[in-house]
């Protein structure tokens, strides 16, 4: 049996793509029930813990989580879900389903791959990044999220939240059961995140697989990831915009020096130890 049903979903292309093109806040489109189950009950079996050596610390005024970017950290079911929504057939549905041709997916897995929060983790709301930060013409177009958590409760928080374009409100909310993927638009004002500290459990953590797909064009507006301050956030307003003029430079580094995640996320791995709230406290 197929990991995915692949034939029912390109069967009713033309409904699925008519009902992405007209969500709001901008396009987007939830699955449920995604993956067949014994494909994901091992995934989730298979989800790796948090290892310094082996994830991405993303701890800062405007995050806290963790990434791991290394296929071959993963176990084999993680590794065969990732070839599957990388495929060329897969990334053709993906293609007509948000309207954009010609996607590719990324195998590098830039800022994407297995993602993790734990307790007190938060995303404040956001737009991604314009551009591939090692290929310049490379325009990000959609992102996949397939959120890989065995049991997730409401009262843990982590719901993803989608923003008005002008970010005056917050107009979807989707929580982050475990086989559901969401897949949506990324532009400069495709607003999202899950702002709130998560109240889960020490033991549990928020886990999903995030994959990015592109375009190939001439000379692409390159822009770092754009956070923004919710109405009511007063206070908070202020570091969550320095931290996001920091993350500019960091950006402008990374592009123009070639700076990895895994090396800056080292350093601030240190620091958050150094404070004594090391990865998976």
């Amino acid at each position: 049996m197929p990991l995915l049903d692949l034939d029912r979903l390109e069967a009713n292309l033309d409904e699925l793509h008519k009902q992405y093109q007209s969500a709001r806040p901008y396009p987007h489109i939830v699955f449920d029930d995604f993956l067949d189950r014994e494909t994901i009950e091992l995934a989730m079996k298979e989800f790796p813990a948090l290892d310094p050596e082996q994830w991405n610390n993303f701890i800062h005024a405007n995050e806290r989580k963790y990434s791991n970017t290394d296929p071959g950290t993963w176990g084999p079911t993680l590794q065969t879900i990732l070839d599957e929504l990388n495929s060329p057939r897969f990334v053709a549905f993906v293609s007509a389903l948000t309207g954009f041709d010609g996607l590719m997916p990324d195998h590098s897995l830039e800022g994407g791959g297995l993602h993790q929060s734990t307790t007190g983790g938060f995303l404040n709301i956001h737009a991604d990044f314009t551009v591939h930060p090692r290929r310049r013409q490379w325009r990000r177009r959609a992102n996949l999220l397939l959120y890989l958590n065995e049991e997730w409760r409401p009262e843990y928080g982590g719901d993803l939240e989608l923003w008005s374009t002008d970010m005056k409100r917050c107009e979807q909310t989707i929580a982050p059961i475990g086989n559901r993927v969401v897949i949506f638009t990324t532009d400069v004002d495709s607003f999202h995140g899950h702002p709130e500290p998560m109240t889960c459990p020490t033991d549990t953590a928020r886990r999903s697989l995030a994959l990015y797909y592109f375009t190939e064009e001439e000379d692409p507006i390159a822009r770092s990831t754009e956070y923004r301050a919710r109405p009511g956030d007063g206070a908070r307003a202020l570091a969550i915009y320095a931290d996001k003029q920091v993350l500019r430079c960091y950006d402008w580094a990374k592009r123009r020096l070639g700076i990895s995640d895994h090396a800056a996320g080292k350093v601030l791995g240190r620091l958050e130890r150094l404070r004594g709230k090391g990865p998976g406290r």
